[in-house]
Parts: C-alpha cells; structure tokens; sequence
C-alpha cells in the first residue's frame, strides 16, 4: 500500500499530517506536484516526484501509478474518479472521503460549476482552510488508512 499526495494544492497543514502519519505507519508516501516540494526533515517514508509543467501532469502521473488498495488525497475531483474507478482510496484535502456511490454526482456538480464559471457567472471559491478542515482530514486519512491496511 502507497500514500499518493497530489502536492499541488494541498494546503501545508495537510502536507504535515500526511508526513506524521507515514512516519508513524511506516507508510511509503508520495507527493506528486510540478513545482518544487519541501519535505519534512528527516522523514524515511516520503519521497517527492516533481512532473513537468503543464495541465494535469501530476494528476497523470498518480493516475497511472496508484493501485488497488492505495490512498491518494487529491482536491481534483476528475483525479479522484479515476482513482476510485481503479479501487483506491480517495479523500480530500478538507476530509471528504470519495467512494463509488459518491464520485459521479461529485463530479456532475464539478462538472457544472465549471459550465457556470466559463459562461462568466461568478461562483465564489473554496472558503478558507481552516482548523476544523485540518481536522476533519487528519481524521479522514486515519479511517482510510485503517481501513486500506486492513486489506
């Protein structure tokens, strides 16, 4: 079992928790972006892949690697279907976990909003990461691991 990280977005707060916890578990970790990742000093469990530029590298690149019964954390929800169409673990930054049940209507929504943004409708952004998201993932990313590990 792999920890993917989709390095890109992911706020710091969740770049740290997924360190700890790959530490703690001895879980090999991966933080896939295409810019530059500093990694928790000391850290023998993560390892960073840094893609060439462009749209979707990364999510490529994850895309093509994870396997069944890994856990990626990804905000991109395309990403996140293909994931789950492939039997891993998916869970966002802000801890909500996708599951096959929910994915397609996630992605619709997405789907949607980008329609609205590309006809000029103002759709506002995420709100502001903050501790009660940190908490909510740091106890999503538990359950996803506790459960992917007893596979």
């Amino acid at each position: 079992m792999k920890l993917w990280i989709d390095a890109d977005a992911a706020p710091r707060d969740v770049k740290e928790i997924v360190a700890r916890a790959a530490d703690r578990l001895e879980l090999e970790t991966i933080f896939v972006s295409n810019q530059r990742i500093q990694l928790q000093p000391g850290s023998r469990f993560t390892s960073a892949v840094r893609v060439d530029g462009g749209p979707d590298v990364a999510d490529r690149h994850i895309a093509d690697r994870a396997e069944p019964g890994d856990v990626a954390v990804t905000a991109d929800i395309p990403l996140a279907a293909l994931l789950v169409a492939k039997g891993v673990a998916v869970i966002d930054p802000r801890g909500e976990e996708y599951s096959a049940e929910t994915i397609g209507e996630r992605l619709s929504v997405r789907d949607f909003m980008d329609g609205l943004r590309g006809a000029g409708v103002e759709t506002g952004g995420a709100a502001p990461y903050g501790p009660k998201d940190k908490q909510r993932f740091a106890g999503a990313l538990d359950r996803a691991l506790t459960r992917a590990r007893r596979r």
